[in-house]
């Protein structure tokens, strides 16, 4: 298997203070091209691991190897370098800059030449064209969201990072936003999904990780996990 694009964590420890760690020994990887969803309940440390590898969380101990790459202590704007995008649940855009003023920050803090990459993100999503002059604060909550995810392919990831990004929109939107995160995966990038939406979220993973009290409480591929009555039922709501 070629490891070069494999996320690898082992035992992380990570949170906002030592004595009371979020998250409790955390173990699990990702391979190149493969999307991986985390689901658990509120409170579990889903989020944080996000944050954690993406350099957001001051205290961490254990290992975060992307490739040959230790990402331990490296700061956000470093990641950059080493193919990583992140995609955070909220204040994802710029609400006062126009669609194409975020895409051109996004250009500028990844140090990507604007004129090609901005030409590229909006020929694989048309809506950025379509509403290139329009404030990112007027589009609905799914535009935003494809917006947010063409800012950070914009630095040509090899893994992205996305933290609960169908929060608050309808399933046809969610639909939507699913499919282009599938795409991702289909042109060879590695997605990190952090997702409350775990029934349609499992459907379109390859491996899913169940979190409990900032631990990986189970893992397998995603449609064991679907099937497993016991998963079904505590952490899918389906009870049949």
């Amino acid at each position: 298997m070629d490891h070069d694009g494999r996320l690898e964590i082992r035992d992380l420890r990570a949170g906002y203070q030592r004595e009371s760690p979020v998250l409790k020994g955390v173990s699990l990887h990702v391979d190149p091209g493969e999307i991986c969803a985390i689901i658990g309940p509120n409170g579990a440390g889903k989020s944080t691991l996000l944050k954690s590898i993406y350099g957001l969380i001051k205290w961490t101990e254990g290992s975060i190897r992307f490739g040959a790459h230790d990402l331990i202590g490296v700061a956000p704007e470093e990641l950059t370098r080493v193919h990583v995008g992140y995609v955070p649940q909220e204040r994802n855009v710029f609400a006062a800059l126009s669609v194409l003023e975020n895409l051109e920050l996004a250009c500028a803090a990844s140090g990507k030449a604007r004129t090609a990459h901005m030409r590229e993100m909006t020929s694989r999503y048309p809506l950025l064209e379509s509403k290139a002059r329009s404030r990112a604060g007027t589009l609905s909550g799914g535009q935003r969201q494809i917006l947010a995810i063409a800012m950070a392919l914009i630095n040509d990831p090899k893994l992205v990072l996305l933290d609960e990004p169908t929060a608050g929109l309808s399933p046809a939107i969610r639909a939507d936003v699913f499919a282009q995160i599938r795409s991702l995966a289909s042109n060879g990038c590695s997605v990190l999904l952090v997702e409350q939406n775990a029934l349609e979220a499992l459907s379109i993973a390859d491996r899913g990780y169940v979190f409990v009290d900032g631990r990986d409480f189970v893992n397998g591929s995603a449609g064991s996990m679907l099937r497993d009555p016991a998963i079904r039922k505590s952490f899918l709501g389906i009870f049949n």
